[in-house]
């Protein structure tokens, strides 16, 4: 009845206030801000794991000699 006298769909309404009692607490959920959260983990995850790939090419490069601490006399 809300829903149609308010002009939205009754899933509509229905997922607001599901969604509400996640952000309350009253029901098992991920928040918004745990969305967001997650949402921008996997961004950063995936910006590591694409700048490990450069680094590991990069590092077939150089030779091996040349590494700190692998027999280099070099500070």
């Amino acid at each position: 009845m809300i829903a149609k006298d308010s002009g939205i769909a009754e899933s509509c309404l229905t997922n607001w206030m599901r969604q509400a009692d996640v952000e309350d607490g009253a029901r098992p959920g991920k928040t918004r801000q745990e969305s967001s959260e997650l949402c921008d983990l996997r961004r950063r995850h995936r910006l590591l794991e694409q700048e490990n790939e450069v680094l590991r090419r990069a590092a077939a490069y150089l030779p091996q000699a040349n590494l700190p601490g692998k027999g280099s006399t070099r500070p």
